[in-house]
């Protein structure tokens, strides 16, 4: 597994209802915004390394949809969700379902903070009810959203190398 220059990520659930992970990256935010808008990119980063991941669409703005899908030895999963609020380079409001358990929704949302050219990035899920939550932490989202942002930390310090 390729090295990373920031702190891990921290995951971690916060009342009821919520998961918070936080991660700070060693590029500026303009730069972290792009990795994570760019459709082009996202099949660099996002998910478990297991898997290959497939943009199906991702149309970034107020009310766009977004669908990725992995493949891999164990079947084809895929995620889907709106983008309900868009402010480049700082926040990203999208709601979330995995297409195994539909119905079951959470909100996200990603804020970017510039703090002396590093990027802190605070990833915040909101379910619907403790069991939604529960479901999501135990099903790996702990792990896999730890390998997920160590893959993208990786994506950004290259991107951000090359643009020196």
């Amino acid at each position: 597994m390729p090295k990373t220059e920031s702190a891990p990520a921290k995951a971690m659930t916060r009342g009821d209802l919520e998961i918070v992970i936080t991660r700070e990256l060693d590029a500026p935010r303009e730069l972290v915004f792009k990795a994570i808008t760019d459709p082009t990119l996202i099949s660099k980063w996002w998910g478990p390394r297991r898997y290959t991941t497939v943009v199906d669409k991702m149309d970034v703005r107020p009310g766009g949809a977004w669908r990725f899908v992995h493949r891999g030895a164990d079947g084809e999963f895929a995620f889907r969700g709106v983008y309900r609020e868009i402010v480049p380079p700082e926040k990203i409001v999208q709601t979330f379902e995995w297409e195994g358990m539909p119905g079951h929704i959470s909100v996200e949302t990603l804020t970017l903070e510039e703090i002396d050219g590093k990027t802190r990035i605070t990833a915040t899920s909101v379910f619907a009810t403790k069991e939604d939550r529960d479901g999501m932490w135990q099903s790996g989202a702990d792990s896999g959203g730890r390998e997920t942002w160590d893959r993208f930390a990786e994506l950004v310090r290259e991107l951000h190398q090359k643009s020196r």
